[in-house]
Protein backbone atom coordinates (compact mmCIF):
# COMPACT_ATOMS: atom_id res chain seq x y z
CA UNK A 1 0.00 0.00 0.00
CA UNK A 2 1.31 3.46 -0.94
CA UNK A 3 2.57 5.60 1.90
CA UNK A 4 0.94 9.00 2.25
CA UNK A 5 2.44 12.16 3.71
CA UNK A 6 1.36 13.77 6.98
CA UNK A 7 -0.91 16.29 5.26
CA UNK A 8 -2.84 13.59 3.41
CA UNK A 9 -3.11 11.42 6.54
CA UNK A 10 -4.44 14.37 8.57
CA UNK A 11 -6.94 15.23 5.82
CA UNK A 12 -8.05 11.61 5.39
CA UNK A 13 -8.66 11.36 9.15
CA UNK A 14 -11.50 13.89 8.74
CA UNK A 15 -13.30 11.62 6.27
CA UNK A 16 -15.30 8.60 7.43
CA UNK A 17 -14.61 6.09 4.62
CA UNK A 18 -17.66 4.02 5.55
CA UNK A 19 -20.06 6.97 5.48
CA UNK A 20 -22.07 8.15 2.49
CA UNK A 21 -22.44 11.91 2.96
CA UNK A 22 -25.17 14.17 1.61
CA UNK A 23 -23.86 15.90 -1.52
CA UNK A 24 -23.68 19.27 0.25
CA UNK A 25 -21.61 17.72 3.08
CA UNK A 26 -19.42 15.80 0.63
CA UNK A 27 -18.60 18.89 -1.42
CA UNK A 28 -17.76 20.92 1.72
CA UNK A 29 -15.59 18.11 3.10
CA UNK A 30 -13.71 17.65 -0.18
CA UNK A 31 -12.97 21.40 -0.17
CA UNK A 32 -11.88 21.30 3.48
CA UNK A 33 -9.50 18.38 2.90
CA UNK A 34 -7.62 19.93 -0.05
CA UNK A 35 -3.91 19.55 0.75
CA UNK A 36 -2.01 21.10 -2.16
CA UNK A 37 -0.21 24.45 -2.08
CA UNK A 38 -1.77 25.27 -5.47
CA UNK A 39 -5.50 25.79 -5.98
CA UNK A 40 -6.73 22.21 -6.40
CA UNK A 41 -9.41 21.16 -8.86
CA UNK A 42 -12.53 19.60 -7.33
CA UNK A 43 -13.47 16.45 -9.24
CA UNK A 44 -16.55 14.24 -9.29
CA UNK A 45 -16.07 10.55 -10.09
CA UNK A 46 -19.13 8.41 -10.81
CA UNK A 47 -19.44 4.67 -11.23
CA UNK A 48 -22.48 3.72 -13.32
CA UNK A 49 -24.46 0.58 -14.16
CA UNK A 50 -24.37 1.52 -17.86
CA UNK A 51 -22.57 -0.49 -20.54
CA UNK A 52 -20.72 1.83 -22.94
CA UNK A 53 -20.71 -0.93 -25.61
CA UNK A 54 -24.52 -0.74 -25.94
CA UNK A 55 -25.91 1.90 -28.32
CA UNK A 56 -28.86 2.68 -26.01
CA UNK A 57 -26.60 3.17 -22.97
CA UNK A 58 -24.26 5.87 -24.32
CA UNK A 59 -23.99 9.02 -22.21
CA UNK A 60 -22.39 12.18 -23.53
CA UNK A 61 -23.50 15.79 -23.16
CA UNK A 62 -22.45 19.21 -21.88
CA UNK A 63 -23.35 21.42 -18.95
CA UNK A 64 -22.64 25.11 -18.35
CA UNK A 65 -21.65 25.33 -14.68
CA UNK A 66 -23.23 28.40 -13.02
CA UNK A 67 -19.94 29.43 -11.37
CA UNK A 68 -17.55 28.27 -14.09
CA UNK A 69 -14.38 26.26 -13.51
CA UNK A 70 -12.22 29.00 -12.04
CA UNK A 71 -9.72 28.96 -14.85
CA UNK A 72 -9.04 30.88 -18.04
CA UNK A 73 -10.33 28.82 -20.94
CA UNK A 74 -8.37 29.27 -24.17
CA UNK A 75 -10.48 28.69 -27.27
CA UNK A 76 -9.29 27.61 -30.72
CA UNK A 77 -11.70 27.86 -33.66
CA UNK A 78 -11.47 26.01 -36.96
CA UNK A 79 -13.34 28.14 -39.52
CA UNK A 80 -13.14 30.06 -42.79
CA UNK A 81 -14.47 33.42 -43.93
CA UNK A 82 -17.54 34.48 -41.97
CA UNK A 83 -16.98 31.82 -39.28
CA UNK A 84 -13.38 32.95 -38.76
CA UNK A 85 -14.47 36.60 -38.53
CA UNK A 86 -17.17 35.66 -35.98
CA UNK A 87 -14.58 33.70 -33.97
CA UNK A 88 -12.22 36.68 -33.79
CA UNK A 89 -15.10 38.99 -32.84
CA UNK A 90 -16.21 36.48 -30.20
CA UNK A 91 -12.83 36.48 -28.45
CA UNK A 92 -11.25 33.20 -29.60
CA UNK A 93 -7.54 33.06 -28.68
CA UNK A 94 -6.61 31.26 -31.88
CA UNK A 95 -8.36 30.94 -35.27
CA UNK A 96 -7.17 28.15 -37.54
CA UNK A 97 -8.20 29.38 -40.98
CA UNK A 98 -5.02 28.50 -42.87
CA UNK A 99 -3.01 25.35 -43.60
CA UNK A 100 -0.01 26.64 -41.65
CA UNK A 101 -1.93 26.69 -38.36
CA UNK A 102 -3.41 23.24 -39.12
CA UNK A 103 0.11 21.88 -39.69
CA UNK A 104 1.27 23.35 -36.36
CA UNK A 105 -1.60 21.63 -34.54
CA UNK A 106 -0.87 18.38 -36.36
CA UNK A 107 2.70 18.74 -35.09
CA UNK A 108 1.48 18.98 -31.49
CA UNK A 109 0.85 22.69 -30.86
CA UNK A 110 -2.00 22.32 -28.39
CA UNK A 111 -1.97 25.60 -26.48
CA UNK A 112 -5.75 25.67 -26.01
CA UNK A 113 -8.44 24.09 -23.81
CA UNK A 114 -11.46 23.94 -26.13
CA UNK A 115 -11.69 23.53 -29.91
CA UNK A 116 -14.76 24.74 -31.79
CA UNK A 117 -15.39 24.31 -35.53
CA UNK A 118 -17.89 25.35 -38.19
CA UNK A 119 -19.42 22.40 -40.11
CA UNK A 120 -17.58 23.36 -43.34
CA UNK A 121 -14.21 23.15 -41.56
CA UNK A 122 -14.77 19.61 -40.22
CA UNK A 123 -13.26 17.99 -43.34
CA UNK A 124 -9.88 19.51 -42.49
CA UNK A 125 -10.34 18.97 -38.74
CA UNK A 126 -10.89 15.25 -39.39
CA UNK A 127 -7.22 14.94 -40.38
CA UNK A 128 -6.26 16.03 -36.86
CA UNK A 129 -8.31 13.32 -35.14
CA UNK A 130 -5.31 11.36 -33.89
CA UNK A 131 -3.90 14.52 -32.23
CA UNK A 132 -7.16 16.02 -30.91
CA UNK A 133 -9.13 12.82 -30.20
CA UNK A 134 -7.01 11.31 -27.39
CA UNK A 135 -6.97 14.67 -25.58
CA UNK A 136 -10.74 15.13 -25.80
CA UNK A 137 -10.32 18.22 -27.99
CA UNK A 138 -12.10 17.01 -31.13
CA UNK A 139 -15.03 19.30 -32.03
CA UNK A 140 -18.30 17.41 -31.80
CA UNK A 141 -21.92 18.49 -32.50
CA UNK A 142 -23.15 16.60 -29.39
CA UNK A 143 -20.72 18.57 -27.23
CA UNK A 144 -21.88 21.85 -28.76
CA UNK A 145 -18.49 22.50 -30.37
CA UNK A 146 -19.55 22.28 -34.02
CA UNK A 147 -21.57 25.43 -34.66
CA UNK A 148 -22.58 27.84 -37.42
CA UNK A 149 -20.95 31.25 -37.83
CA UNK A 150 -24.15 32.78 -36.37
CA UNK A 151 -23.81 30.69 -33.18
CA UNK A 152 -20.04 31.14 -32.86
CA UNK A 153 -20.06 34.01 -30.36
CA UNK A 154 -22.45 32.19 -28.01
CA UNK A 155 -20.39 28.96 -28.23
CA UNK A 156 -17.16 30.81 -27.36
CA UNK A 157 -18.87 32.64 -24.48
CA UNK A 158 -20.23 29.36 -23.05
CA UNK A 159 -16.84 27.64 -23.38
CA UNK A 160 -15.17 30.47 -21.48
CA UNK A 161 -17.95 30.59 -18.85
CA UNK A 162 -17.37 27.00 -17.82
CA UNK A 163 -19.11 24.68 -20.25
CA UNK A 164 -18.01 21.16 -19.37
CA UNK A 165 -18.43 18.00 -21.38
CA UNK A 166 -19.19 14.76 -19.54
CA UNK A 167 -19.13 11.32 -21.07
CA UNK A 168 -19.12 7.66 -20.15
CA UNK A 169 -15.61 6.22 -20.44
CA UNK A 170 -14.72 2.65 -21.45
CA UNK A 171 -14.87 1.56 -17.79
CA UNK A 172 -18.46 2.93 -17.58
CA UNK A 173 -17.35 5.75 -15.28
CA UNK A 174 -17.79 9.52 -15.54
CA UNK A 175 -15.13 12.00 -14.37
CA UNK A 176 -15.92 15.73 -14.29
CA UNK A 177 -14.36 18.84 -12.73
CA UNK A 178 -16.76 21.19 -10.94
CA UNK A 179 -14.44 24.03 -9.91
CA UNK A 180 -11.54 24.90 -7.61
CA UNK A 181 -10.95 24.34 -3.90
CA UNK A 182 -10.87 28.15 -3.49
CA UNK A 183 -14.56 28.35 -4.50
CA UNK A 184 -17.07 28.74 -1.69
CA UNK A 185 -18.77 25.50 -0.61
CA UNK A 186 -22.08 26.96 -1.88
CA UNK A 187 -20.69 27.65 -5.36
CA UNK A 188 -19.18 24.17 -5.59
CA UNK A 189 -22.47 22.65 -4.46
CA UNK A 190 -24.45 24.67 -7.04
CA UNK A 191 -22.04 23.53 -9.78
CA UNK A 192 -22.45 19.93 -8.59
CA UNK A 193 -26.27 20.17 -8.68
CA UNK A 194 -26.12 21.63 -12.22
CA UNK A 195 -23.93 18.70 -13.29
CA UNK A 196 -26.26 16.09 -11.75
CA UNK A 197 -29.31 17.77 -13.37
CA UNK A 198 -27.57 17.63 -16.76
CA UNK A 199 -26.69 13.94 -16.28
CA UNK A 200 -30.34 13.23 -15.43
CA UNK A 201 -31.48 15.01 -18.61
CA UNK A 202 -28.95 13.02 -20.65
CA UNK A 203 -30.16 9.70 -19.17
CA UNK A 204 -29.82 7.05 -21.91
CA UNK A 205 -32.95 5.13 -22.98
CA UNK A 206 -31.31 1.83 -21.99
CA UNK A 207 -30.57 2.94 -18.40
CA UNK A 208 -32.28 0.88 -15.70
CA UNK A 209 -33.34 2.36 -12.36
CA UNK A 210 -30.78 4.60 -10.71
CA UNK A 211 -27.86 4.18 -13.10
CA UNK A 212 -25.42 6.12 -10.87
CA UNK A 213 -24.05 3.48 -8.51
CA UNK A 214 -21.42 5.45 -6.63
CA UNK A 215 -20.28 9.09 -6.42
CA UNK A 216 -16.94 10.20 -4.98
CA UNK A 217 -15.89 13.85 -4.69
CA UNK A 218 -12.19 14.71 -4.26
CA UNK A 219 -9.67 17.47 -4.81
CA UNK A 220 -6.36 16.96 -6.63
CA UNK A 221 -4.33 14.56 -4.43
CA UNK A 222 -6.91 14.87 -1.62
CA UNK A 223 -8.93 12.01 -0.08
CA UNK A 224 -12.16 10.82 -1.74
CA UNK A 225 -15.48 11.62 -0.07
CA UNK A 226 -18.51 9.43 -0.89
CA UNK A 227 -21.68 11.35 -1.80
CA UNK A 228 -25.22 9.97 -1.85
CA UNK A 229 -25.76 8.77 -5.46
CA UNK A 230 -29.56 8.83 -5.09
CA UNK A 231 -29.95 12.40 -3.92
CA UNK A 232 -30.20 14.17 -7.29
CA UNK A 233 -31.19 11.32 -9.60
CA UNK A 234 -34.73 11.11 -10.91
CA UNK A 235 -36.37 8.16 -12.61
CA UNK A 236 -34.96 5.50 -10.31
CA UNK A 237 -36.97 2.32 -9.93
Amino acid sequence: MAKHGKKYTAAAAKVDIDKVYSSREAVALAKETSITKFDSTVEVHMRTTLDSRQADQQLRDVVVLPHGLGKTVRVLVFAQGEGAAAARAGGAELVADDDETLKKIEGGMLDFDVAIATPDAMGKVGRLGRVLGPRGLMPNPKAGTVVSAQDMERAIKEAKAGRVEFRLDKSNNIHVSIGKASFSADHLYENYVALMDAINKARPSGAKGNFIKRVTIATTMGPGVKADPNEHVQGAG
